[in-house]
């Protein structure tokens, strides 16, 4: 397969050949006759997104979404690597309940990563023996799952991790810090007053100085604070910022109602916009979406009985490529929020970029963008916090070579677990 006339994130117009499952070559190329030609002439050809962080619910909750429908969402919407988190039904804590998933998974049209996840019960020999992409989501307060761990156990997983050379992702949320007297509180925006903004920044805080003190590093999920980005960055610690808390805010919620309800909540329209800033500037590592979907019918009831999350893993890069359409950020800085550097942060060692040798995990995106709706995606919960909004969003995904999604249309379920590759 040859891509013709394709422009790169960094402006580069040129051609790129893909042979089996991988790029064989970047340049000026003349086309054989056995390849397929792909005039790409005016869009841009990217690395696929590495989404750092979702939920696919299986075991235990396929109703709200599976592996299948949940990768399929991943490649419409220019997604090749999803890294899925522990907090299903059986959780993942050991390694039965690893295997079990990693059967579930092979129905992934994406490669992927299992987390381990990190329990009063865990059995972190089993678990750790097992090809994980990295320990947590490690809840300091608990969400969806009821994970939630203690100081002492934390610094255990710390450890255990240090040993193995695993990664921790950490949820940084202090439960004693929430605000108790909103809760006579009915009216959507009372979970983002409840769940303050100095609950993470302080549990960010604590998080980054106990990795300190082990010698080990930690990536802080889902950072909806600019205090809690800075403090990652200036401990040398790695974070992610999600796309509702990059694009939407409280003053969305009389609109979004219990469906904009997640952990973390989202927040003021000003620290929204000073979290765009350091997303903009290169503070924060990267993009992932917490896509973490429940029915509609689940969400449909009182701010404290809904569940927290939303979807986002098929509306993630569209959105992103929609603002470089505006000028807000560039696509050399997309590239890097959601491929190069997820992929160099993980050791993804040959995904993250488009060039020669590296898997041929390739995006081509739509000339122009399109209003999103909750009805076009392939969630299973068939919703989506952004609707009404733009994206650009793929016309072609391809996955280690494989076209995995090209029109509307899905190929073969190609996926693979990243760890064991």
């Amino acid at each position: 397969m040859l891509f013709q006339d394709a422009t790169l994130a960094d402006g580069r117009v040129c051609d790129v050949r893909v042979d089996g499952e991988t790029i064989a070559a970047v340049g000026d190329l003349t086309p054989t006759d056995d390849e397929r030609v792909i005039d790409a002439t005016g869009k841009r050809l990217l690395p696929g997104m590495i989404d750092a962080h979702v939920h696919f619910r299986e075991p235990g909750y396929s109703h709200k979404e599976t592996w299948t429908s949940g990768s399929k969402s991943a490649a419409a919407g220019g997604v090749t690597t999803v890294v899925d988190q522990p907090n299903t039904d059986p959780p993942t804590v050991d390694g039965e309940a690893f295997d079990r998933k990693a059967t579930l998974a092979t129905e992934s049209y994406v490669d992927y990563g299992i987390n381990g996840g990190v329990t009063e019960p865990w059995d972190p020999d089993s678990l750790l023996a097992r090809p994980l992409f990295a320990l947590g989501e490690v809840f300091l307060a608990d969400s969806t799952g009821e994970m939630g761990i203690d100081a002492d156990l934390f610094e255990d997983a710390l450890v255990a991790a240090g040993e193995t050379d695993t990664r921790v992702t950490v949820h940084a949320e202090d439960a004693t810090l929430f605000d108790e007297s909103v809760r006579d509180r009915d009216d959507a925006d009372a979970w983002s007053a409840y769940r303050t903004a100095e609950a993470e920044a302080v549990a960010v805080e604590r998080a980054c100085e106990t990795a300190r003190e082990h010698d080990t590093e930690i990536h802080v999920a889902h950072t909806s604070t600019p205090e809690g980005i800075d403090t990652a960055a200036e401990t040398g610690m790695t974070c992610e910022v999600t796309p509702h808390h990059l694009f939407l805010s409280r003053d969305d919620l009389a609109e979004l109602g219990t469906h904009g309800r997640m952990n973390p909540p989202l927040r003021s329209e000003q620290r929204r916009e000073a979290v765009f800033e350091r997303v903009a500037d290169g503070t924060v590592d990267m993009i992932a979406t917490d896509h973490a979907p429940h029915t509609r019918a689940e969400k449909d009831t009182d701010i404290w009985s809904a569940p927290s999350g939303v979807p986002g893993v098929e509306t993630a890069l569209p959105l992103l490529l929609a603002a470089a359409d505006r000028g807000e950020l560039s696509y050399e800085r997309v590239r890097d929020l959601t491929a190069a550097t997820p992929a160099e942060v993980f050791g993804l060692d040959t995904k993250g970029t488009v060039a020669e040798g590296n898997d041929a995990d390739l995006v081509l995106a739509e000339s122009g963008p399109r209003e999103i709706r909750g009805g076009d995606l392939h969630t299973n919960c068939e919703w989506t916090p952004f609707e009404g909004m733009d994206g650009v969003f793929p016309s072609l995904t391809l996955v280690r070579g494989s076209v995995v999604y090209e029109d509307g249309e899905f190929g073969p379920r190609v996926g693979e677990n990243v760890r064991s590759a």
